[in-house]
C-alpha cells in the first residue's frame, strides 16, 4: 500500500548496531539504499561523531569519538519498504522505540546532535505563518514587532513587515532573530 508521497515526511530515526559495527552498518545502509532504489525513502545515514582532543607524547591530537556508540542515525520516510531495508542491514540490531513501531527523534534533539556534530545546516523547523505577528530578538530591527510576509524555508529566511517611525518597510531576516508574539 503506497501512501500519498505529501503525506509522507522526512525524519530522523536511531538504529542500533553490534557495537563497533556502526560503520559498517552506515556502508552497509548506503549501498542497499543505492541497489534496492530506495533513494527517495531513504536520504542520509549518520554515525554521531565528535572532535576529542587528546595529548599523546606531549603532541596534541584532534580524534573523532562516536557521541553514542552502538547507535546511528538515518533520515528516511517511514515505510513498510523503507523500514525493511533498515531494519534487514546487516548489523542492525533494531530500530529504538517502544512496541514494534519505530519513534522518530524530535526536531530538537535532532537539532542538538548535528549541531553538537559541526552540521550547521541542521533541520529547522520553521513554525512561523503568513499574516502572524512576530518580534524581532537580533540585529538592527530589535524589540520591533511585525507580521510576517513570506517564509522561505530553504534558505530559512522570512520576510517581516515593519512599521518604523511611521514607514513601513519589509526586512528579509534569518529565522533565528525572531521569536513568536504572545498574547
Amino acid at each position: 500500500m503506497v501512501k500519498d508521497m505529501a503525506d509522507m515526511k522526512k525524519q530522523w530515526f536511531v538504529v542500533h548496531t553490534y557495537s563497533g559495527y556502526e560503520n559498517k552498518v552506515k556502508m552497509n545502509l548506503e549501498r542497499r539504499t543505492e541497489t534496492m532504489n530506495m533513494e527517495d525513502y531513504i536520504f542520509r545515514v549518520i554515525v554521531p561523531m565528535e572532535d576529542e582532543v587528546q595529548i599523546r607524547d606531549g603532541q596534541r591530537k584532534v580524534i573523532k569519538r562516536k557521541v553514542y556508540p552502538g547507535y546511528v542515525m538515518v533520515e528516511m520516510i517511514l515505510t513498510d519498504d523503507s523500514w525493511y531495508v533498515v531494519r534487514n542491514t546487516s548489523g542492525v540490531t533494531g530500530f529504538v522505540g517502544t512496541g514494534s513501531k519505530p519513534v522518530p527523534l524530535a526536531d530538537d534533539e535532532v537539532q542538538m546532535i548535528l549541531r553538537q556534530m559541526g552540521y550547521e545546516e541542521a533541520i529547522v523547523r520553521l513554525d512561523y505563518e503568513v499574516g502572524e505577528q512576530v518580534r524581532v530578538i537580533d540585529g538592527s530591527f530589535a524589540g520591533v514587532i511585525g507580521t510576517v510576509l513570506e517564509i522561505n524555508p530553504e534558505k530559512n529566511r522570512i520576510k517581516v513587515q515593519v512599521d518604523m517611525l511611521g514607514s513601513v518597510a519589509s526586512v528579509d531576516l534569518d529565522y533565528l532573530q525572531l521569536e513568536k508574539v504572545e498574547f
